[in-house]
């Protein structure tokens, strides 16, 4: 039974062929066609499931014109399955024009779950994943990449993004510069592959252990980093500690937190932490 006459979101290995899911397959079979973005790269999926169905390149440089082309066709009745080369097409890859114009024709658009190398490292980084952004890949140019940084500096969310083997070690030293080096950072690299590996280290020595061995950032690699988490200082304005200081040279240190909380308005167990830590 082929499938309905809308546009399909298929999602790929992003290294494992196992990955892929049966209605993903069976998707690819049913269509009328598949537009990738390396034709030559998804003909080696479809050979290993034995898919013949035809395939379309569209990629960055021809997606606007291909779009109008795809859409003649979705209108007439046909059925169009959109891939990328790995991973969950529109993140980080061509794909977003399509769907605009699909939506703007009235076109049904069905997106499939599945693989995403952002998602998949970020599940296993063991840093926050209540909140996070993906910000796909930095600048390559090495002042857009420190002004992008700074931009994110005070981001409270877990940070993601792509990088490629070259421009790691570059990225790695502008988060060192911008953000410090006790930023936790994680490097996932060939997530579901072979040589699969995540390594977490402070920013600084992550520098230093990235410089070790250029293996280190080989193949596919997803970089996150934590996000911002404010001192006990920078919560506290300097009339606040000048206060919860005074009252200490008076008071236990317990109730020095606890006035000035009342006084301030401030939070008492910040207050007493951070009077612990100074030894007041």
């Amino acid at each position: 039974m082929s499938q309905a006459a809308a546009l399909y979101i298929v999602p790929t290995p992003i290294g494992n062929l196992n990955d892929i899911s049966q209605r993903a397959l069976d998707t690819l079979q049913e269509v009328d066609l598949i537009a990738c973005e390396d034709t030559r790269h998804t003909a080696k999926l479809l050979s290993h499931y034995q898919i013949n169905t035809s395939t379309w390149a569209l990629h960055d440089h021809n997606e606007q014109y291909k779009s109008e082309q795809l859409v003649a066709r979705l209108v007439g009745g046909q059925s169009v399955a959109l891939v990328s080369d790995a991973g969950t097409p529109l993140i980080s890859d061509p794909g977003y024009h399509l769907v605009n114009r699909c939506r703007e024709a009235g076109i049904q658009v069905i997106a499939l779950p599945g693989p995403c190398a952002a998602i998949t490292a970020l599940s296993a980084a063991g840093l926050p994943t209540d909140r996070f952004a993906f910000e796909g890949f930095l600048p390559s140019k090495e002042k857009a990449r420190l002004d992008k940084i700074e931009q994110l500096k005070d981001e409270p969310r877990t940070l993601i993004f792509y990088e490629s083997p070259r421009r790691l070690l570059h990225s790695v030293a502008a988060i060192v510069e911008v953000l410090g080096p006790e930023r936790q950072l994680v490097v996932a690299r060939e997530i579901t592959k072979t040589f699969e590996s995540i390594h977490s280290l402070p920013a600084g020595e992550m520098l230093q252990w990235l410089g070790e061995d250029t293996n280190r950032s080989r193949g596919e690699i997803v970089l996150m980093v934590a996000g911002y988490r404010p001192s006990v200082e920078d919560e506290l304005s300097a009339e606040v500690l000048r206060t919860l200081t005074l009252l200490c040279s008076e008071l236990p240190l317990k109730k020095a937190a606890g006035l000035t909380a009342e006084i301030h308005g401030s939070k008492k167990n910040a207050l007493y932490k951070y009077g612990l830590e100074n030894g007041l």
